[in-house]
C-alpha cells in the first residue's frame, strides 16, 4: 500500500511544473481579455462592470466595504471608480458620520450596468459552451476551495516564518 501511495505522490509531483502564481495570473489575463472583448460593445472593461455590478448588489456602501467585497486594494478601487464617477454612473453621498461617504449607482449607472449585464451574460454563456458547463462548475468549486484555504493561511500566518 505504501508503494502505491508513493507512486501516486511521485506522479502528482511530476505534474507540478512551473510557478502556480504565474500560471494563474496568465490564465486570469487571458480570461480578462476574453470578457473585455465581449464587453467592448457597451464601452466597459470587465473591471468596470464588476465594480458597477457589485455596487448595485451592495448599495449604499462605503468604499472600503466595496474594496473588501471585490478583494481589491482600496487605492485600486479609488483609481477604478474615477472614470465611473466622471461618466456620472456613481453617486457619492453622506455616510453615517462626517468622515464617511456612501456610494450608490446613479440612474444612468443603473442603465449602464443593465446594458453591460447583457454583454456579460452572453460572454459567460459563450465561455460555458466553449469550456463545458461541467468543467466551469469544477473550476468554480476549485477556486472557492483554494480561496478558503488561502484565507485560512492568511489568518494563521506562516508557522515556519
Amino acid at each position: 500500500m505504501h508503494v502505491t501511495t508513493s507512486k501516486a505522490a511521485a506522479a502528482t509531483a511530476s505534474q507540478l511544473r512551473g510557478c502556480t502564481n504565474r500560471r494563474v495570473r496568465q490564465f486570469a489575463r487571458h480570461l480578462g481579455r476574453f470578457y473585455d472583448a465581449r464587453l467592448a460593445g457597451c464601452g466597459l472593461k470587465t473591471t468596470q462592470y464588476s465594480l458597477l455590478a457589485t455596487l448595485a448588489r451592495l448599495e449604499p456602501v462605503q468604499q472600503g466595504e466595496l474594496a473588501r467585497a471585490l478583494s481589491m486594494d482600496p487605492s485600486t478601487v479609488t483609481r477604478n471608480l474615477r472614470p465611473l464617477r466622471a461618466a456620472g454612473w456613481i453617486s457619492i453621498g453622506p455616510g453615517p458620520d462626517a468622515r464617511t461617504r456612501l456610494l450608490t449607482l446613479s440612474d444612468n449607472g443603473r442603465l449602464k450596468c443593465d446594458e453591460a449585464r447583457a454583454y456579460w451574460k452572453r460572454a459567460q454563456q459563450m465561455l460555458n459552451r466553449a469550456l463545458g458547463a461541467g468543467r466551469v462548475a469544477r473550476l468554480h468549486a476549485l477556486i472557492d476551495a483554494c480561496q478558503t484555504t488561502l484565507d485560512r493561511l492568511d489568518q494563521e500566518g506562516d508557522p515556519a516564518g
